[in-house]
């Protein structure tokens, strides 16, 4: 029997459209590696992604993985939130920032992106994405978490210019247990 279509393989088919050889990309949540690696290696030897996390579990868990691919070399992972990510690349330049918002697969449920930070990440990566780039974020909720930032970046999300940004929110309607909602933010 088939897995499920999951919000990863949605994301991962939009960013596969506008990540090219030479790219700029911004894994805001590196998690365990696995986003990084797949904008590495949609980047190419010519292209630089930078990850972001706030564990040090998820910096080694990434680290270990892009060496094991070998694609450690067009990579930097930095142990710091996504909301200085401003600090590494400059405004207009990026062509894909990636948000994994949530917990660490497989990692302490009580350690979650939170709210404030993650707006401000979000307002951050509206700067640094250049005309025809993508922010792709995936809202991971559910238990005793994530429901508050859910919320809270959904009606964010709401307010961002029209004139100079496309949002597109993505729902699995039917179902149940609180489904991962993906959103992409493409940049006219």
């Amino acid at each position: 029997m088939r897995k499920k279509f999951s919000a990863l393989e949605i994301a991962k088919a939009v960013i596969a459209e506008k990540v090219r050889e030479g790219d700029l990309c911004i894994d805001a949540t590196a998690g365990n590696g696995n986003d990084t690696a797949f904008l590495a290696e949609l980047a190419g030897d010519t292209g630089l992604v930078i990850a972001f996390d706030i564990q040090q579990q998820a910096v080694e868990n990434t680290l270990a993985l892009l060496r094991e691919k070998g694609l450690d070399k067009r990579t930097e992972v930095h142990l710091e939130s996504h909301e200085y990510m401003d600090r590494y690349a400059e405004a207009g330049t990026v062509s894909c920032i990636t948000f994994n918002f949530g917990w660490l697969p497989g990692g302490d449920h009580t350690v979650h992106t939170e709210t404030r930070s993650s707006i401000s990440a979000v307002k951050k990566a509206l700067t640094l994405i250049k005309p025809g780039g993508l922010i792709s974020m995936i809202l991971y909720y559910g238990r005793d978490t994530g429901f508050e930032e859910k919320n809270a970046l959904l009606e964010f999300v709401k307010t961002v210019d029209s004139g100079e940004f496309t949002v597109i929110t993505a729902e699995f309607s039917n179902r149940p247990n609180c489904p991962p909602i993906p959103i992409f933010i493409l940049r006219e």
